[in-house]
């Protein structure tokens, strides 16, 4: 178990952006904040820093990203398993 750092852009976001792999029971770590990794997440990808709800808006950068088609905890992945983006699917789908 080790610290991985993070990035959350925006005092708004319910996300934090890993700058390097994490592992479930690392602990990520941001200014201002700090939570257990649920999951082995990869270099890049996103981590709930609270709990988000079936259906709740998932935000980074300070704006909506996409919505939760799942539960997900705090420390958990968010990635497309579990989000749908908020942009849409567009004309060819």
């Amino acid at each position: 178990m080790k610290q991985v750092r993070a990035i959350r852009v925006d005092a708004s976001d319910n996300v934090v952006t890993l700058v390097e792999p994490g592992a479930a029971g690392d602990t990520a770590t941001w200014d201002g904040g700090q939570v257990p990794v649920g999951d082995d997440v990869p270099m890049g990808h996103k981590v709930a820093i609270c709990d988000i709800p079936l259906g709740g808006v998932v935000t980074k950068y300070g704006a909506p990203i996409g919505l939760a088609t799942a539960a997900i905890k705090a420390g958990q992945w968010v990635h497309v398993h579990n989000v749908r983006s908020a942009r849409g699917k567009g004309a060819h789908e």
